[in-house]
């Protein structure tokens, strides 16, 4: 795995998320190593260029994926605190958020 660019905190899931990724036989630390090696995956440019700014100043980060089954699941790590840390990263259904 390559290093890590930021620290998630607390990673969580959804029901939701948890369901689709058990459906396509996958693990959520496959998603959320892509996530924190800043492969942000289905996500537009502008989304892309707020993330790699977030990487620099400590807002959030999202990324968007799908699932073997063709689900997507976003993960998001919430902004950081007043002294640079993430308190929680989740990953969640778009229809949860």
């Amino acid at each position: 795995m390559a290093k890590p660019k930021f620290n998630l905190g607390q990673t969580l899931a959804t029901p939701g998320a948890l369901h689709a990724l058990e459906e396509a036989g996958q693990s959520p630390a496959f998603f959320l190593e892509k996530h924190v090696s800043g492969d942000w995956g289905e996500v537009c440019d502008e989304d892309k260029r707020a993330n790699d700014q977030a990487l620099v100043d400590g807002s959030r980060i999202l990324s968007a994926y799908k699932t073997l089954k063709g689900v997507k699941i976003w993960i998001i790590t919430e902004a950081a605190d007043d002294e640079g840390k993430r308190a929680a990263t989740t990953a969640l259904l778009p229809s949860e958020y």
